[in-house]
């Protein structure tokens, strides 16, 4: 039988998915000792059970790992048959390489604690970089925002005056396969970063004048590399730019710089909880992503293909 439980992370995707699938959310407590400590009590009986535990590692980022790692840790001793980590947001995406002398692959690190907590599959979604799936010596699924930002991209507006625009040349594979879903061209915007943080767009690559552009990527940060992609476009003839952005990170002023800029729409998904300011945002909109985890999910529990939902 397959039960899900849920972290503090995001509580309401959770919910969100146990409504999908017609499932009460398992009872169980997740709170903190006096000095922050994190104490997880499961108040129904889950032995022989498929366990699937969903939590996002985003901000605060240690806390809702140790979250993670505790529930896992507390299904694997009361004897659940499987447990699958059910990861929307994996938290430490970016550090997957050796940026320089002395650094860590903490994307590795973090791969490491959970299969050694006890988990036996790992469910997550728009992964940094894709290799991360090798980090893990588990199965690993990786779902991608693909379709629904297709459909939504379809339901509010005409795409054939629309370009995909990757706003660095990593994104390219990220966003040549979003184009070749609406049919539409690929644009690159060529970015030189300094220092963590800020970025310079130096040029553009490809025909964006006098079209709708549609920058992707799968997450925003600081906003910084978004709002000046935008202004390059804009200053290429572009008609108007819209992003589209797996997981809205936002931390900082994010959220006033995307509102004061020249970005039409921000899509994100709710892969993250969306903060207040986020929901009053003028230019910001989430789309939910429940259905697509939750079809993943009951695809696993009942041993069926993961993939094919993006064929």
């Amino acid at each position: 039988m397959m039960k899900i439980i849920a972290g503090n992370s995001n509580r309401p995707l959770a919910e969100a998915v146990c409504s999908y699938l017609s499932l009460p959310i398992t009872k169980a407590v997740v709170r903190r000792f006096n000095d922050m400590e994190v104490f997880v009590e499961i108040q129904e009986n889950v032995r022989g059970q498929d366990m699937f535990v969903v939590q996002s590692t985003s901000f605060p980022a240690n806390d809702h790992l140790m979250e993670l790692l505790i529930i896992i840790d507390a299904l694997r001793r009361a004897s659940a048959r499987r447990i699958t980590a059910v990861v929307p947001y994996y938290g430490y995406a970016r550090q997957d390489r050796k940026s320089g002398s002395r650094t860590p692959i903490s994307a590795k690190l973090v791969a490491n604690l959970i299969t050694h907590a006890g988990a036996d599959r790992v469910l997550t979604m728009d992964l940094h970089a894709g290799q991360i799936q090798g980090f893990f010596d588990i199965p690993t699924d990786n779902l991608f925002a693909g379709p629904v930002f297709v459909r939504d991209i379809q339901q509010h507006g005409d795409v054939s005056n629309t370009v995909v625009v990757s706003p660095d040349v990593g994104g390219v594979v990220r966003a040549r396969a979003l184009a070749k879903r609406l049919g539409t061209p690929l644009a690159i915007v060529d970015k030189r970063r300094d220092r963590p943080g800020e970025s310079e767009v130096m040029n553009i690559i490809g025909e964006v004048k006098g079209k709708s552009c549609i920058l992707l990527d799968d997450i925003v940060d600081s906003g910084g590399t978004l709002c000046n992609a935008a202004e390059a476009l804009l200053e290429q003839g572009a008609r108007d730019v819209s992003a589209y952005i797996t997981h809205g990170v936002l931390s900082g002023g994010a959220v006033s710089r995307i509102t004061s800029s020249k970005l039409k729409q921000l899509v994100i998904t709710d892969s993250i909880q969306p903060t207040e300011a986020v929901k009053v945002a003028r230019n910001i909109r989430v789309i939910p992503i429940a259905s697509l985890i939750g079809e993943a999910i009951s695809r696993t529990s009942r041993e069926e293909s993961v993939s094919s939902l993006f064929e």
